[in-house]
């Protein structure tokens, strides 16, 4: 009895989830001037570019919905490799928030060297970038190890796109272990940030043979967006706030947009059309505390999604690069 006792203890350590071997204060220890490293070089980058807050937050957004928080969106792509980044859907992702964790990763290396992941820098610095912007304070668990794997190929059908149906986004994150709330409060990081013209062209020229403009848009809006991305198509990096009343501020008017015809993507607008989500949007729209609460949570969620600890990963000396070429 006593051994097939043990035998069972041993068998549920086996099983128990790697976020346990996290912890807030991992690094109090064996770098404990990280959080002052990370701080300082946020804040210089925020302050020099201040579209660093969202850039950031989406990077760190892609990095957790394929293979889990494990900073394999950052690795560059080599003779042999196709990384993440290069997928399609990446290519857009800001210089900003790679310059972010390249530098914050560089001055923890003179510090603490091989010490800090790239998957806690970003993930702690998306944290800090959210709050600094007015946005919500939630835990983030370090002691993740950077992946081992980054290859363009495992991204299609992992990630939101622009133009999905409802059904196929809510299957994505489903497939990843969220509801249908916590998508929606997902999406209100959407409150900051900017979206490339070709995300949401086929809304505002030549929507359909009745209609150039997509009826859903405020008629205003959809002509002063027509004229942003008049030549979006020569000038590929022409583009237009996510929220257009207040860009740069971390709150709930994203969705008090929504019902107003100032949702911009399309991804966007459907989330006050359909049943499933509309009553979600009113919630977060009217009252903020509501949203900021559930935003948090969501974060926390998927912070800790697919993390690598142990031998699962390693800690990179370059944030760009595995330690050893893959082949």
């Amino acid at each position: 009895m006593a051994f097939s006792f043990l035998v069972l203890l041993l068998f549920l350590s086996g099983i128990s989830s790697s976020e346990s071997k996290l912890n807030v204060n991992y690094y109090q220890k064996s770098c404990p001037n990280f959080e002052r490293i990370m701080q300082d070089a946020i804040t210089s980058k925020q302050i020099n570019s201040p579209t660093t807050a969202a850039g950031t937050l989406r990077l760190f957004v892609h990095d957790c919905m394929v293979d889990g928080c494990d900073a394999s969106v950052l690795i560059s792509s080599n003779a042999f490799n196709t990384a993440e980044r290069d997928a399609d859907i990446n290519l857009s992702l800001p210089g900003d928030a790679f310059d972010l964790i390249v530098r914050a990763k560089t001055s923890l290396e003179l510090t603490c060297p091989g010490i800090v992941s790239c998957a806690d820098i970003l993930a702690l610095a998306t944290r800090d970038l959210v709050t600094m912007v007015g946005g919500p304070y939630y835990d983030v668990q370090l002691g993740r190890k950077d992946g081992l794997v980054s290859q363009a190929s495992r991204v299609e059908g992992n990630l939101p796109r622009a133009n999905m149906t409802m059904d196929q986004l809510i299957a994505i994150f489903a497939a990843k272990g969220f509801t249908i709330q916590e998508m929606v409060a997902l999406s209100g990081g959407h409150t900051i940030g900017f979206s490339h013209c070709k995300e949401f062209s086929n809304r505002i020229f030549n929507y359909s043979s009745t209609s150039d403009i997509d009826p859903a848009f405020h008629p205003k809006f959809a002509q002063a967006l027509r004229n942003v991305c008049a030549n979006y198509q020569r000038d590929t990096a022409m583009s237009a706030f996510n929220d257009v009343m207040t860009p740069n501020k971390f709150d709930n008017m994203y969705y008090q947009n929504l019902p107003r015809g100032l949702g911009l993507l399309s991804s966007d607008n459907v989330l006050v059309t359909d049943p499933r989500t509309k009553p979600f949007v009113e919630l977060y729209a009217t009252n903020q505390k509501a949203f900021f609460n559930d935003f948090a949570h969501a974060m926390e969620k998927l912070s800790v999604r697919g993390i690598k600890t142990g031998r699962k990963g390693e800690v990179r000396r370059r944030c760009d690069a595995f330690n050893h070429i893959k082949t």
